[in-house]
Order: C-alpha cells, then sequence, then structure tokens
C-alpha cells in the first residue's frame, strides 16, 4: 500500500515529465520524445491513482482504460493527416467530458456545493460542448445558424452562469447543478457557434486551455495534486498559445468571439486578370534560381503533396544546388503548428523551416516564392487596404519575391471571404489544379 507521502511523491515525479513532455513539444526534433514522456508520466500517474482507490471495480477500471486505449491507438493510425484537427478538437472535448463527469460524481457523491468542483463542471462543460461545435465545423458537417443577436445570447447566458453559479454555492439545493451544467454547456456551444474558420485554430488553443484549467479545479476538489499540476499546464499553455496567436493574427479575444466579422469580398479584385502559368515555367525558374522559398497551407494538406513538395525540394537542392527554404505563418491550415506537422511527417529538414519573423526579410532576396495551398496568409491586402477585415495582421510577404507560383485548384476566396490581391499582381503566376498533382508535374520537368 502506498503512504500518502509516498503518493504526492510520485505524482511529483510525474509532473516533472509532464513539463518536459511540454518542452519538448515545442520543436518538431524533441516533439517524439516528448510524447513518450509524457505518455509514460500519464501511465506512472493512472496506475498509481488506481492503487490508492479507497474502493473500486479493479475488473471494470481496466476493462475501461483497455477498451479506450485500442480505440484511440486505431483511431489515431486511421485518421488521415488531414483531419488532425478534428482529432484534435474531439479529443479536447472528451477531456473536457472526463472533468465534467467526477466534477459530478464528487458533489452528489459528497451531496455538498464544492465552488470548485462547480467551476471545474463549469469549464469543462464548455470546452466539451465548445469543442464538439469545433469538431462538427472542421468537419464541414456543420451549418451555421441562421440565429440572430449571437452576442446578444452570448452575454446573457455568461451573466446566467454568474448568477445560478452564486445560487447554487450559497444554497442547499443540490439540484441546481443541472441548470448550470444546461447553461454552460449551451454557453459552450453558442460562443463558438459564429467563430470563422480562420479562426478556428485560436479556438482550439481556448477550448484546450478550458480543458486543462477543468482539470486542475476537479484536482482540487479531489485533492489530486497530479490533476492540479498537469491541469494548470495545459491550461497555461493553451492560454499562452492563444495569446501569442491573436498577436500573429493582429487579433483579440473579444473580436474573436463577440464582434461580427465582416465577410464582404473585394469586388473590384475580380475585374482583373491573374496571370496562368505551367509547371514547366515553374520548374524552369526553379531549377535556374538561386533561392526558392516554399509557403506551404492548407491546400497542401487537403491534397496530401508533402510527401511530393518533399521531392521536389531534394531534386532541387541535390541536383541544381537551388537554397529551400520553408516559411510557416503561425495560423496556416487549422490548427497551431498544422504545417510543422505535415512537413515533419514528410522527413522536410527541421533547419529548413523557418517562422514568420526569420523569413519575411528573405523574401525580397527570393528568386521564386512557391505557394502551395496558402491564401489569406499571403494576402497584401492586410498591408494595404485598411478596410480589409485582414488589415494588420502579419503576412507572409511572398509578392516581394521576383516570381511567385501559386498552387491552386481556383481564385476563390480563402476563409476571410476576401479575394487575394496576389493573385493579380505582375510578378505572379497561377498553377491551376491539385497541389500534389501541379508538384509531382513540376518533379517530371525537373
Amino acid at each position: 500500500m502506498i503512504s500518502f507521502e509516498g503518493l504526492y511523491i510520485i505524482y511529483f515525479i510525474c509532473a516533472i515529465l509532464f513539463i518536459f513532455a511540454i518542452k519538448g513539444l515545442t520543436s518538431p526534433k524533441t516533439a517524439q520524445s516528448g510524447n513518450y514522456l509524457a505518455i509514460i508520466g500519464m501511465l506512472i500517474a493512472s496506475f498509481v491513482t488506481i492503487l490508492v482507490l479507497p474502493s473500486r471495480n479493479d475488473f471494470g477500471i481496466l476493462l475501461s482504460v483497455l477498451i479506450a486505449g485500442l480505440s484511440g491507438t486505431i483511431w489515431a493510425n486511421k485518421i488521415k493527416i488531414t483531419n488532425l484537427p478534428q482529432m484534435v478538437a474531439l479529443l479536447n472535448g472528451f477531456g473536457g467530458l472526463s472533468s465534467l463527469l467526477i466534477g459530478l460524481a464528487q458533489i452528489f457523491q459528497q451531496n455538498t456545493q464544492k465552488i470548485d468542483s462547480s467551476l471545474g463542471i463549469v469549464v469543462s462543460s464548455i470546452a466539451f460542448s465548445g469543442s464538439l461545435i469545433a469538431f462538427l465545423k472542421l468537419q464541414n458537417t456543420y451549418k451555421l445558424p441562421k440565429l440572430p443577436y449571437f452576442n446578444f445570447l452570448n452575454l446573457i447566458l455568461f451573466f446566467c452562469i454568474i448568477a445560478v453559479w452564486f445560487e447554487f454555492s450559497v444554497s442547499k439545493n443540490i439540484y441546481m447543478i443541472y441548470v448550470l451544467l444546461g447553461l454552460s454547456l449551451a454557453f459552450g456551444a453558442t460562443i463558438t457557434m459564429p467563430i470563422l474558420g480562420a479562426d478556428m485554430p485560436i479556438v482550439i488553443a481556448i477550448l484546450n486551455a478550458c480543458s486543462g484549467f477543468a482539470a486542475s479545479f476537479i484536482g482540487f476538489a479531489l485533492t489530486n495534486i497530479a490533476l492540479i499540476i498537469t491541469g494548470s499546464l495545459v491550461g497555461a499553455s493553451g492560454s499562452i498559445l492563444s495569446v501569442a496567436m491573436t498577436k500573429a493574427m493582429n487579433k483579440n479575444l473579444i473580436s474573436i468571439f463577440f464582434k461580427t466579422q465582416n465577410n464582404a469580398q473585394n469586388k473590384a479584385l475580380s475585374q482583373k486578370i491573374a496571370k496562368t502559368g505551367s509547371p514547366a515555367d515553374a520548374a524552369y525558374l526553379m531549377k535556374n534560381a538561386d533561392k526558392v522559398i516554399i509557403v506551404p497551407g492548407y491546400g497542401m494538406a487537403a491534397s496530401g503533396a508533402q510527401y511530393a513538395l518533399k521531392n521536389m525540394t531534394s531534386v532541387l537542392q541535390n541536383k541544381y544546388h537551388v537554397q529551400i527554404k520553408f516559411a510557416i505563418h503561425p495560423v496556416a491550415g487549422r490548427m497551431p503548428g498544422h504545417m510543422n506537422v505535415l512537413l515533419a511527417e514528410a522527413k522536410v529538414e527541421y533547419d529548413d523551416v523557418y517562422t514568420l519573423e526569420q523569413i519575411n526579410p528573405e523574401f525580397e532576396t527570393a528568386d521564386v516564392a512557391y505557394v502551395i495551398g496558402a491564401n489569406d496568409i499571403v494576402n497584401p491586402s492586410a498591408k494595404t487596404d485598411s478596410s480589409s477585415p485582414l488589415y494588420g495582421m502579419p503576412i507572409l510577404e511572398a509578392s516581394k519575391a521576383k516570381t511567385v507560383f501559386v498552387v491552386k485548384r481556383s481564385l476563390n476566396a480563402g476563409y476571410s471571404g476576401l479575394e487575394n490581391e496576389l493573385f493579380y499582381a505582375p510578378n505572379t503566376l497561377m498553377l491551376y489544379g491539385d497541389a500534389k498533382t501541379v508538384t509531382q508535374e513540376i518533379i517530371s520537368m525537373l
């Protein structure tokens, strides 16, 4: 039997493993080892917790762990890399659901209105329902309902949650928790419904932070130091990531959650003509270039073009001695680090991948910018048009390269709803088609 002091020491060791795991996840080079540390820490914490339970159903617990573990393993191995954001959103929702169920069990088992348990229930409910809506939106199976006054509805729900939580905390009516639960679930859904696809990476980070803080609140209710520390780590890291991403988009959380966003397209641009290039043009200019900068976006993920892109860069580097650099925008794709994950999967060298701040000064000296499946993150109107919803958002300044090749299926607008000025720039050539197919054609020309 493990003593109380021994339990705390083991939990503390697990917390240290989690801290080093998060540190490992800050770089693609150490991400795999970081994941392994997190797995080891979680296994130790879970096993020790089972051992110290005063009364337990060992068979039921182990069977549940086995079923959940096998389900997660099968799902993670089968899911397409393009659907990774949906998986992250859904798993985050499961984390919120687990905290929610533990909080409810704690309240009804002890028949008490504990502040930490009720706070955990509120935050975990928001994380759960918000993550489900995020999943459906990313999966394109959810259509935005035409409900008016979203901001007003969300504010009403917010103040109702505060009022009911206060009433629950001071009253003897323990069943008020159901009202609090319903309001919190509704708020999590309605606050996420109006958010546009371009802002989904930020929303996922915020919901991830919510699930972490919920676990921390539940940890206080259970006097479980492992939950307190790990929940705080997840909550803090998710919050920091949210702030970093809002700054990268020149936005703030209030504008994302509570303001109506303008989807009006710039009709003047549609009268212009975009010049069309060919894979042969791209191959000729690239093999004769000194420096090529590649800008990947969600279109690369949708077509699974990362492997073809890796092959193209290998040919350019090894056969033609061209300097290749990858430019990664903080919000490219559908979740934080989406492009980094794809490039790492294709074994692109870490030293060839650069952040927005690092790479922007180099576009002026680049012979070719190869924009593959990206749109809003290279739209010059973010710097030139003060009436644009993108105005002020830092972009990758691909337009400054001598020649820009844009690989897209069409001239359709990005998630912002705006046409892209880059498509009509005098130094831009459009390569229409599937990103993977076009890149493979360039490889054959090379």
